[in-house]
């Protein structure tokens, strides 16, 4: 029968055993971790072409704590950079967002031909509404066979609640100085006078969405303002109607820049 101090003494030398151990393992990932680097940097050489994201819902700015947003503010100061560093030779900006502001969309693309850099898109999943507006500012826009484009559209639609308020036994009290000050507001009712005041701001951001379209894409207005409808088009069709440049993905943008830059082109990740 072990005694207490000869089980106490067992003990003590297992945590040491274990300590050691944990050491050594520490020591290795860590090396490990090393190598790899250092592989990969090997591997790719020094990158000549910022690649930039645009994913999920775009927003002017984003909020702590929000996930899946991008932020043009932040898309915009990365193509910025990018321009500044004489290391980098192009910009690539991938696509995969249903869009999101309307201003945000005007800002990635106005910041895209501000650049003296050789530009590239390659839409992912989807590349729609603001996002797509954002892609026209491009020199070339890549997509895949399947990529949802276009999406020449805009809205300000919104849920009423006011039955569901009556229902409930609440009641809106409108205090506000201006006469459409309170216009939209999801508790009363919209009026069709301020039904048309919205419509008219939402026509109006719509033409200009046309028009940055034709102008970016060099398409004829007319002919873009039938594909503003507001739906997607798969990859083919997009590039029949001259919304994309060309079927593919980053391996051929690589390919495409290859050819502009005059060298291998390589993307920073």
């Amino acid at each position: 029968m072990p005694t207490l101090k000869s089980i106490i003494k067992k003990l003590s030398i297992l945590i040491v055993i274990l300590t050691v151990l944990s050491y050594w393992s520490q020591q290795y990932d860590a090396e490990f971790d090393e190598y790899l680097s250092e592989e990969s940097s090997l591997e790719n050489g020094p990158c000549n072409v910022s690649r930039v994201k645009v994913q999920g819902e775009i927003c002017t700015y984003i909020i702590e704590g929000e996930s899946d947003v991008s932020s043009s503010e932040d898309i915009v100061f990365a193509i910025e950079k990018a321009e500044q560093d004489e290391s980098i030779k192009a910009i690539l900006l991938t696509v995969d967002s249903y869009g999101g502001g309307v201003v945000t969309g005007e800002e990635i693309a106005n910041a895209l031909k501000r650049t003296q850099k050789p530009t590239v898109v390659v839409i992912r999943g989807v590349g729609a509404s603001g996002a797509y507006w954002a892609a026209t500012g491009a020199d070339r826009v890549f997509a895949s066979s399947s990529s949802d484009v276009g999406g020449i559209g805009v809205t300000m639609s919104y849920l009423d609640n006011s039955k569901k308020n009556e229902a409930d036994g609440l009641t809106y009290n409108g205090l506000s100085a201006g006469k459409f000050k309170d216009t939209g507001n999801p508790d009363k009712i919209l009026t069709e006078e301020e039904k048309r005041l919205l419509q008219r701001d939402v026509d109006i951001v719509h033409e200009k969405f046309i028009s940055a379209v034709a102008i970016n894409r060099n398409l004829d207005i007319e002919k873009v303002r039938i594909l503003a409808d507001g739906s997607t088009m798969m990859g083919d069709t997009a590039l029949a109607n001259g919304l994309i440049d060309q079927i593919g993905g980053v391996f051929e943008a690589r390919e495409y820049l290859k050819g502009i830059i005059g060298e291998d082109a390589t993307v920073c990740q």
